[in-house]
């Protein structure tokens, strides 16, 4: 590990090329005019420390000199602030050399889920990222949302996905919708099937005999048949033509559901050939950086 040093720096203000000179400098004053010319042209990981040396960030690259070379001159455009906040908040840089980028890219995760740096958002909380479960007792179908999938052990689950809102949010609209082909089995007797924090279990009597299966077809991203068969049934529904701009928007966020998360997990488990499913929460991104970085060699 390699180690560098230097004293916190006032904002200096300015624009155009004197402000470029300025944050160069500011850059140089904290970590040293040649800093760079020591940085390895290899794949690794970079962390960022305040003057208390706390770690705030961690980061990655394929190449770290070329990476933090971004972080002395970094643009004006939006997406460049971050780079320039951290740098006025840093005090240290520390950096790691790894094999290759996609060992970087597994050993940033890595870090992440294990320190969750106060400036790493994505990756840190993978415990929150959500499964959806089926299940089938005598006549009655059973749906379960839940980050603790091991409370529900009658359940099988699909996922993990990564978003709680778009997960949640298909979740609830197909409860809704099932209400007009099914008939909702009452909550003291879906709350025998298992209880945890932020978990929801719903039951209906009466879907066709094939909904489980059906249903789990489209949470493993394989067809989203089961939605386009839901969708004719409720063309027949009164209360469904009364509400149609709900039942419409429901529909939508089922079918947003299966393209950003059902799909797209599936594609990569088959592009990586994983085979563990559902997917363990702490391995998911894993998974997806692997995925991305393989698609880029």
């Amino acid at each position: 590990m390699i180690l560098y040093e230097g004293p916190y720096a006032k904002k200096l203000p300015g624009h155009g090329a004197a402000c470029e000179d300025r944050r160069v400098r500011l850059f140089d004053r904290k970590f040293g005019a040649r800093f760079l010319d020591e940085v390895p042209a290899a794949p690794g990981v970079y962390r960022f420390h305040d003057a208390a040396g706390v770690l705030f960030y961690v980061g990655r690259a394929g190449n770290l000199r070329r990476r933090l070379g971004q972080y002395r001159l970094p643009g004006r455009r939006k997406k460049e602030r971050k780079r320039r906040a951290l740098v006025k908040a840093a005090a240290r840089i520390t950096w790691e050399v790894c094999e290759s980028p996609l060992a970087a890219a597994l050993a940033e995760i890595r870090l992440i889920q294990t320190l969750r740096p106060p400036q790493n958002v994505a990756s840190a909380f993978p415990f929150l990222y959500p499964y959806v479960g089926i299940a089938t007792e005598g006549g009655e179908t059973y749906f379960c949302l839940t980050t603790a999938p091991e409370a529900f052990p009658a359940f099988a689950f699909h996922g993990a996905f990564r978003s709680r809102e778009v997960t949640g949010e298909a979740f609830f609209c197909l409860m809704d919708l099932l209400r007009y082909v099914g008939h909702p089995v009452p909550r003291h007797r879906c709350r025998r099937l298992g209880s945890a924090r932020h978990s929801y279990v719903r039951g209906f009597r009466r879907l066709p005999a094939d909904s489980a299966e059906a249903w789990s077809t489209l949470l493993r991203g394989a067809s989203r048949e089961a939605l386009e068969a839901l969708a004719l049934r409720l063309v027949d529904h009164a209360g469904a033509r009364a509400r149609r701009e709900e039942t419409h928007r429901a529909l939508r966020a089922v079918g947003r559901f299966f393209r950003h998360e059902a799909r797209t997990l599936a594609r990569v488990r088959t592009a990586t050939g994983y085979a563990p499913y559902p997917v363990p929460q702490e391995e998911r991104d894993l998974l997806f950086a692997r995925y991305r970085v393989e698609a880029l060699t």
